[in-house]
């Protein structure tokens, strides 16, 4: 099962398992709760969620904690990349990536301003037992924002060798090439076999 209740990964796992036999039910589906992601780094939260959609449901688990790091802004938002949009009214992507560009321009950062997207993805089986699997895409942050395409900070980021954002780019593309593109290659090499 995905243990993520986001809609956005839940539509980029899917994407990325098809194909491999693996039939894949998200935490909403199942009416699970979402566990309070405690930890400071990526593999902590991404361990969280998978043990606890394994512990509700029974059946093996991948979590994926996922989120960007600037460079000028020492690795911020990173972990906490989901809290940057939070507000009274739920999360407002188009408000954290403003905050994002404003502190750019107030420290002045020097272009490019690079930038990379990590994911962590925790496969969790009902027996305890926990693998990891890494992904990380390189790139720079850009404003105006540009694309509809993906969800969260991916219209202001382009990937290194390319010149569209991943809010810009076909989601087949982003498949082939975003970090969760290849934390979940990962995943599949060392548990799938694929």
């Amino acid at each position: 099962m995905l243990a993520t209740r986001n809609p956005g990964k839940v539509r980029e796992l899917r994407l990325l398992l098809s194909g491999c036999g693996v039939k894949a039910l998200s935490a909403c589906e199942l009416g699970l709760e979402a566990p309070e992601e405690t930890e400071d780094t990526f593999t902590g939260n991404a361990r969280i969620k998978a043990i606890g959609a394994v512990e509700s449901s029974g059946l093996p688990a991948i979590a994926d904690d996922s989120g960007l790091e600037i460079d000028a802004l020492e690795g911020k938002p990173g972990v906490a990349t989901a809290d940057w949009a939070e507000t009274p009214n739920g999360r407002n992507y188009r408000a954290a990536m403003t905050r994002v560009w404003e502190l750019l321009e107030t420290i002045s950062a020097p272009e490019p301003r690079t930038a990379r997207f990590c994911s962590t993805i925790c496969a969790a089986w009902p027996d305890g037992c926990c693998e990891y699997f890494h992904g990380y895409v390189d790139g720079r942050i850009v404003w105006p924002i540009r694309g509809e395409a993906g969800f969260g900070f991916d219209p202001i980021f382009v990937p290194d060798g390319f010149s569209q954002t991943f809010g810009e780019m076909d989601p087949a593309l982003k498949a082939e090439i975003s970090h969760r593109a290849r934390s979940m290659e990962a995943f599949k090499l060392g548990c799938l076999g694929d």
